[in-house]
């Protein structure tokens, strides 16, 4: 059986591809700068002899062509690294300060390698094409998802599928996550400066404070959820940041308010910027003070196709059972792969990294993975794509 092959040959390349998911931890790299974790790809695929080509600037990527005709399928892993210093004590950890894997980009394309080995291995019995994607920059806006596009590569032909798997702590190893239709929130940026009259603080009465009516609209603002957008649709307005450089006596001429504003439908994320400028407008003006928004766009909201994730969930319970495949809730974090999800049937899922010391969540100093994950998660990805390439 296919599965059967197929876990055989992951099982086989195990130690393999650990030792290079820790050659790429311990030399992260942060968005856009990836030359190094480029060149360890290229290098990897030119000793199987895999043909490839960059994109996008540190990206990687190449065509594995079946003997048979089938469908032309996607298999994307980001790269890059976070600016976080990292704090565990292994043999691979980071060698580089304040950089590191934080987000298992190590994982994604560690397990994407094994995958092209496994499918290179099999072309003179797989259908279709399938273009392998490591791709830069998923952690900085505008993202590297965006530079692939523009770059024409997933034109001429357009595929018919595009999946991504996402490394998942909350699952354990030999694990996996789906979910159809909306998943991930669009990842949009807010920063407004209020002007007022600065002066000392216990004259209020001459003053226009910033940090007062910055609190106000810190509170208003969040009526925008509230009560201007539909209850059914899940969206999270929340300030980071809150800067006024004054002192204990002293308030200052102006105020600065950053925060994210999430939300997983596109029509109401476009409504939703106007209410927050005129939301903060009319409370700054109602106290005599100016304000400055600036909202800028991120990621768009991630939606799996229902009918992609409805056969690749089947395989899924195919290759690793039942009981180790489940429904995932919804996800207020963001991911540019959204990007490519606009334009193309598109899977982003979840591979279970997680274990009895694995626990801690991502982008944290002390995020790992078990390790015995990735070659569970370098099978499901190669019988995906050798089912999914099948005409149906």
């Amino acid at each position: 059986m296919l599965a059967d092959n197929i876990r055989n040959q992951s099982d086989r390349l195990a130690e393999e591809i650990i030792r290079i998911r820790r050659r790429i931890h311990a030399n992260p790299e942060l968005s856009f700068e990836e030359e190094e974790t480029a060149r360890l790809i290229e290098k990897t695929l030119d000793s199987w002899g895999i043909p490839h080509d960059r994109v996008a600037g540190t990206g990687v990527t190449g065509l594995i062509k079946g003997a048979l005709p089938g469908n032309y399928l996607v298999l994307r892993a980001d790269i890059d690294a976070l600016p976080i210093q990292e704090a565990n004590s292994c043999e691979y950890r980071s060698r580089k300060p304040g950089i590191m894997h934080a987000c298992g980009h190590d994982v994604h394309a560690a397990a994407l390698l094994g995958t092209i080995r496994i499918l290179n291995d099999m072309a003179g019995q797989l259908n279709g094409t399938i273009r392998f994607l490591f791709q830069p920059g998923e952690e900085l806006l505008p993202g590297g998802a965006l530079k692939v596009l523009e770059s024409g590569l997933l034109e001429n032909p357009k595929p018919d599928f595009m999946i991504a798997q996402h490394v998942y702590p909350e699952l354990p190893a030999g694990n996996f996550g789906f979910r159809p239709g909306a998943y991930m929130a669009s990842t949009d940026e807010i920063y407004i400066s209020i002007h007022g009259t600065g002066g000392h603080g216990a004259l209020p009465h001459l003053l226009v404070d910033p940090v007062l009516i910055g609190s106000h609209i810190v509170v208003g603002l969040q009526q925008v959820i509230s009560r201007k957008i539909p209850a059914g649709i899940p969206a999270v307005l929340s300030f980071g940041r809150f800067d006024a450089q004054g002192s204990t006596n002293v308030v200052p001429p102006v105020a600065n308010l950053a925060g994210t504003f999430r939300i997983m439908d596109e029509t109401w994320r476009a409504r939703a910027h106007k209410e927050i400028i005129q939301t903060a407008e009319g409370i700054a003006q109602s106290m005599g003070a100016s304000v400055e928004c600036r909202i800028v766009n991120g990621y768009p909201s991630l939606s799996n196709d229902p009918a992609l994730t409805e056969t690749a969930t089947s395989l899924a319970v195919q290759y690793a059972g039942a009981e180790n495949v489940h429904l995932l809730p919804l996800r207020m974090t963001g991911e540019d792969f959204a990007r490519y999800a606009q334009i193309i049937p598109a899977l982003f899922y979840r591979l279970g990294t997680g274990g009895d010391k694995k626990k801690n969540p991502v982008h944290h100093p002390e995020f790992d993975v078990d390790e015995t994950s990735i070659r569970h998660g370098t099978g499901l990805l190669a019988f995906l794509a050798a089912s999914l390439t099948k005409k149906r």
